[in-house]
């Protein structure tokens, strides 16, 4: 989605336009001007711009959909980062996950239920007003079309919101949003291998269901399904480690009590990855700490009677985190504004730096130590 088209925002949220999106408006305006060519009294130029018009009005109505995911993720706290329309849909950024199964399940099927509402909509239209036959075709697609959008959706399966329905019931059940989140995805998996296989079938003329958009919709279903079950087995394994467990190694701490020189000389020297080190008191509790930049204020021959304390910055400045705190909980933090945390143990003693990195690593030793 990086290469998107900005095309303006409501309710504070940026609206998007991917490339891919102007193949489907294409296609879109051919296919639907091709079904009102074949009305009485529609020339090739009327129901190209009927086409048009479908589809211009089948997205407002994706744009609508996804509206309703994000208006409600608003009214829950969640903030919405943006709206992308792309070749097959659209697709709301949020902030964070929901923090309840309930909280969840009124996020996801706000979307299918403005669908099925527009599906109303067009439906009385159509019905209740005598209109000419070009327009009466219109509403009537758009009727079918936000009712096939609003039952698609609700397939079990992740990507799509019957899968984020699916995740908050079992959720709900179990108690484990990463087993929700799971199951879930295996099921979107299910479902996109049917439809590749159906689209297959298709291509090859052995079935009359389905097309190449089916196998193209299956393998983007197969994709997300597959993305949403690895960052649930992620998710897993980070609840089994607590903040303590990926605290750097030789994590830059150095004692108050040192004098600068003492402090280059032991700990500065020939570390020349670390620019802040953290400082501690006797006790090993968190005083401070302290950036190399700052050793240039002190004329190097002062070093030996400046206590390192002179230079400590304070606590309320460092970002620290209790060192049983979950390594899950820790990580979905590191996404946010702090890129690094310092790890306090019991009694405030420090226990070292955390930073994604680390539990990268933690990770990393874990899969080699299995596969040794």
């Amino acid at each position: 989605m990086n290469k998107s088209i900005r095309i303006g925002s409501l309710f504070g949220i940026p609206f998007y336009i991917n490339p891919s999106w102007f193949l489907v408006l294409a296609l879109g305006m051919f296919w639907f001007g091709q079904q009102f060519a074949t009305l009485p009294q529609v020339n090739g130029v009327t129901a190209a711009f009927f086409g048009l018009i479908t589809s211009l009005l089948l997205f407002a109505s994706v744009l609508a959909h996804e509206l309703g995911h994000s208006l409600v993720a608003i009214a829950r706290g969640i903030r919405v980062k943006s709206i992308t329309l792309f070749i097959f849909g659209g697709l709301a950024l949020l902030e964070k996950e929901a923090e309840t199964p309930w909280e969840s399940f009124l996020v996801a099927i706000a979307g299918p239920l403005v669908s099925f509402i527009l599906f109303g909509i067009f439906t009385l239209i159509q019905t209740l007003f005598p209109l000419p036959l070009p327009l009466f075709e219109l509403c009537l697609m758009l009727a079918l079309l936000n009712l096939v959008l609003g039952i698609f959706n609700l397939i079990p399966g992740l990507p799509l919101d019957g899968g984020n329905i699916l995740k908050a019931a079992i959720w709900q059940i179990t108690g484990n949003p990463n087993k929700g989140l799971l199951y879930a995805s295996r099921v979107g998996q299910g479902f996109g291998w049917l439809a590749v296989a159906i689209g297959i079938l298709a291509v090859l003329g052995i079935s009359e269901y389905g097309s190449i958009w089916t196998l193209f919709i299956g393998v983007f279903l197969l994709q997300n399904a597959q993305r949403s079950a690895q960052s649930a087995l992620l998710q897993d394994k980070l609840e089994n480690y607590t903040a303590k467990d990926a605290v750097i190694p030789n994590s830059p701490i150095a004692n108050q009590g040192l004098n600068l020189r003492e402090f280059v000389n032991n700990y500065a020297i020939g570390n020349e990855k670390w620019r802040k080190f953290l400082v501690i008191d006797d006790e090993g509790k968190l005083v401070g700490d302290i950036a190399l930049e700052d050793l240039k204020t002190i004329a190097t021959s002062l070093w030996t009677e400046t206590p390192l304390r002179t230079l400590v910055r304070p606590v309320d400045e460092i970002a620290t985190i209790a060192g049983d705190r979950s390594l899950l909980e820790v990580a979905k933090l590191l996404e946010g504004e702090n890129k690094q945390f310092t790890v306090i143990g019991e009694n405030g003693v420090v226990l070292g730096l955390l930073e994604k990195s680390s539990i990268i690593n933690l990770l990393a030793g874990e899969a080699q130590v299995k596969s040794a």
